[in-house]
């Protein structure tokens, strides 16, 4: 039995401990990650064994070139570019005057994460295709929000305009493929009704994974009606009181974060035989997103309204990648998005939650470079290469959607 003082964990610190966790499956479920699970019985035993698991592989390592620009508030948004080979770049045929312009494509990260939970896709990618990833402000390696720090509250438009920024730096020449996961997605949707004609002009491809277009205020996340109601009676003050005071819900969350791995586990992945080192790996991107931040962005998502916008996708291949276990962004948000682009392809993924992409990273590789190959962005099919940077133990079974 823990103590409340002499070296234990006080009262008020196990209730923050509690409140951070509800936070983080209930308001920042789109980030939910994973815990070890409870496999041992001693505190310091577990301690251990997820530091062993910290080196069993090395997700989140890989490095590309890196480059900060400065948002539209002064924010420096972080990113970092994979190039091509210079080899890969020059023409295939003497008949050939001048190479057609090299497609970049841009990955999104969703809420509480970080660019490197494209960590498998990363891999895959490296040597295929010219590549950026980019930290969403106060997330990853990009600093906090000026305009928040300021009193402004987070918007999905200003995560659109942040996309702007990085593209204009990052890739301000040739055809785009955007990629987005859940936050990341409804970012890429926000650029589209704020720069329809930039769309038009320079996106060949986009994919959207495990987010939606908008009715998030109706998800359940699994819960009874009758309890999901008092919940959103009560979060807005819990947020508030939680993200004034950060260093003691902090300590909270550290404190007791073992005690709810099981149920954080269920919000982030729809199967049991999840690699051990990727769930931890997912737990550790979420250990680095402050809990102010959590309460700064989870506004955001009640109001977001973006089915109008996909209509600037239309005439472009579009993949839709849906978990039908995702009880954050549930696949019906996807079919929505389907529904709206007739011609997207719609793969909804058996056996998976919300992290698709750590959870199928094969399955989702390989739906992703399918539509760089439609948009003409690869010619090879075969040539991802994930090697050494480790797979997910998961298989990887897909059943297409209705009308893909």
């Amino acid at each position: 039995m823990r103590r409340s003082e002499g070296g234990g964990v006080s009262e008020n610190w196990r209730k923050a401990g509690w409140a951070g966790a509800a936070i983080g499956v209930i308001a920042a479920g789109a980030a939910a990650g994973v815990a070890v699970e409870r496999i041992t019985v001693g505190r310091g035993m577990r301690r251990k064994a997820r530091l062993a698991l910290d080196a069993t592989g090395d997700y989140g390592s890989l490095r590309g070139t890196q480059g900060t620009c400065r948002a539209e508030d002064a924010t420096e948004l972080y990113y970092e570019v994979d190039e091509l080979p210079e080899e890969t770049k020059r023409p295939r045929s003497r008949l050939r005057r001048k190479s057609a312009p090299q497609a970049t494509v841009v990955f999104c990260h969703g809420y509480c994460l970080a660019q490197d939970s494209w960590h498998f896709q990363r891999a895959a990618l490296r040597g295929v295709v010219r590549t950026v990833y980019w930290d969403q402000r106060s997330h990853g390696r990009s600093a906090r929000g000026l305009a928040q720090a300021d009193g402004e509250p987070v918007t999905i438009e200003q995560l659109g305009r942040d996309l702007k920024a990085v593209i204009d730096a990052a890739a301000p020449e040739g055809p785009l493929v955007l990629v987005g996961h859940s936050m990341g997605g409804m970012t890429i949707m926000a650029f589209a009704e704020q720069f329809p004609e930039f769309v038009r002009e320079r996106v060949v491809g986009v994919a959207l994974v495990g987010t939606s277009s908008g009715r998030l205020s109706e998800v359940t996340y699994g819960l009874p009606a009758v309890g999901l109601g008092a919940v959103r009676r009560i979060l807005p003050g819990v947020l508030k009181a939680l993200g004034s005071q950060v260093e003691l819900v902090e300590k909270g969350r550290r404190a007791t974060a073992d005690l709810f791995a099981g149920m954080i586990k269920m919000y982030s992945f729809g199967s049991h035989d999840v690699d051990p080192g990727v769930a931890r790996f997912a737990e550790r991107l979420i250990e680095a997103t402050p809990i102010d931040v959590v309460a700064e962005f989870y506004p955001a998502f009640q109001t977001h309204d973006k089915t109008a916008a996909l209509r600037h996708f239309a005439d472009i291949p579009v993949t839709v990648v849906a978990g039908d276990k995702d009880m954050i962004t549930p696949a019906g948000h996807s079919l929505a998005v389907k529904e709206a682009l007739p011609s997207a392809e719609l793969v909804v993924l058996e056996s998976t939650g919300h992290l698709m992409m750590l959870e199928r990273p094969e399955t989702v590789t390989r739906l992703l470079t399918e539509l760089l190959a439609r948009t003409g962005a690869v010619h090879a099919l075969a040539a991802t290469n994930v090697g050494g940077h480790g797979r997910s133990t998961a298989g990887s079974t897909a059943q297409p959607g209705t009308g893909s």
